[in-house]
């Protein structure tokens, strides 16, 4: 293995460690709720609002993360939030109070929201150095970082384990094999790799639109929103659409959630074969199309099976819809390292903060079907803002 090969390998794996990292050390919590709620003695409105915290803690430093890539580079930023974030968990776990969870998970949003801009802008880094799309095996990993994290909360949860040890244990293990990836990560300045390729000839890579830097942002900003509104609403309202009007069991319920995720983990694994062979905007399309089909025809013809398989179309058309929005935005000339992503991830992040109150507000008044119209029609969004993407992609 020459050295350049061995050094892109080696800066994968890193990278793809950080990524699983970035989604198994929260996962663990979530399954934990329940716990926190009843040791704090919160009422559910209570416990929704310390929720909250956390996008709300991504929104207000978001953008930090340009400025700390620039000052630190892209792959120390990337390990040492989340090398923190190891031990904000463990805060979370410890709160005594319901003002000190609000700001334990303010921030871990905070260090959540920088460690996402950074992680996919190194990603980036070594995707060009392959000269192909790797960026969504690298977010399948952290779908697959978030399933098992949360199956071990629920475990440890059922074991009986003390809240504080598990994240203890959990943190300390993701602040480790952060520090261990450093070692692997790329050396030199953000723009090495792409001045690398233009000296082979390479052309730049440039956002397939006309459209001014600005325009092209907020599209970018609204491709992954929509995906970000797709992915939320399977999530929040999936089951209890399921449950309270489709009258599934709970088991069944959880299926809605479990098709979208599932599906959308297989997607990014497999994502970039089908951006290598179709071009991001082409895969942007054909997600778009599988969004508007796949939920639209379960609310038009609503039963529990045309659901769940709806669901799961909308997971499959979504999965590689955000590593492109980064992708492009990154490539955008004249920007900060990493402020395209961060502005993207801003934007995509209030996609997450708004789509779950506006379905409720929707449900209240009419029903959760018509609520869950939000779907297809963030698809009609993806398929109008696709045509700011690549039609090709070389990396």
């Amino acid at each position: 293995m020459t050295t350049a090969v061995g050094r892109a390998v080696r800066a994968r794996v890193a990278v793809a460690v950080i990524f699983f990292g970035n989604g198994f050390v929260f996962a663990n919590v979530v399954p934990r709720y329940p716990e926190i709620k009843a040791d704090l003695e919160l009422s559910n409105a209570a416990l929704g609002t310390a929720i909250a915290a956390m996008p709300l803690g991504a929104l207000a430093f978001g953008l930090l993360a340009s400025p700390l890539i620039k000052r630190f580079g892209s792959g120390w930023t990337a390990v040492g939030t989340l090398a923190l974030m190891g031990g904000n968990v463990f805060l979370i776990g410890t709160a005594p109070g319901f003002a000190l969870l609000c700001v334990a998970l303010f921030t871990a949003g905070s260090l959540d929201g920088t460690t996402d801009v950074a992680m996919n802008a190194h990603g980036l880094r070594v995707q060009r150095l392959y000269g192909r799309s790797i960026l969504n095996a690298f977010h399948g990993l952290w779908s697959v970082g978030a399933v098992v994290g949360g199956f071990t909360g629920a475990g440890a949860a059922q074991a009986g384990i003390p809240l504080p040890g598990h994240l203890a244990v959990v943190g300390g293990l993701t602040s480790a094999a952060a520090l261990v990836a450093s070692r692997f990560l790329l050396p030199g300045a953000e723009d090495t790799e792409r001045a690398e390729a233009s000296a082979d000839g390479g052309a730049a890579h440039r956002p397939g639109s006309r459209l001014p830097v600005l325009g092209v942002l907020v599209a970018l900003g609204l491709l992954a929103a929509a995906a970000a509104v797709v992915e939320d609403t399977g999530a929040s309202w999936g089951s209890v659409y399921l449950r309270d009007e489709l009258q599934a069991n709970a088991f069944v319920g959880g299926l809605a959630f479990a098709s979208l995720q599932g599906a959308q983990t297989v997607g990014r694994l497999l994502g970039d074969r089908v951006v290598h062979r179709l071009g991001e905007r082409s895969t942007a399309r054909l997600g778009g199309a599988l969004v508007v089909t796949g939920m639209g025809a379960a609310l038009l013809w609503p039963s529990v099976p045309s659901t769940v398989v709806g669901f799961g179309l909308a997971g499959l058309g979504v999965a590689t819809l955000i590593p492109a929005a980064f992708h492009a935005s990154d490539e955008i000339p004249g920007l900060w390292p990493g402020a395209g992503i961060t502005v993207t991830s801003i934007l995509m992040r209030m996609g997450f903060l708004l789509s779950p109150p506006l379905v409720g507000v929707i449900a209240d008044a009419e029903s959760i079907r018509l609520g869950l119209v939000i779907v297809p029609l963030a698809g009609l969004v993806i398929l109008l803002t696709s045509g700011v993407l690549k039609s090709r992609t070389r990396g």
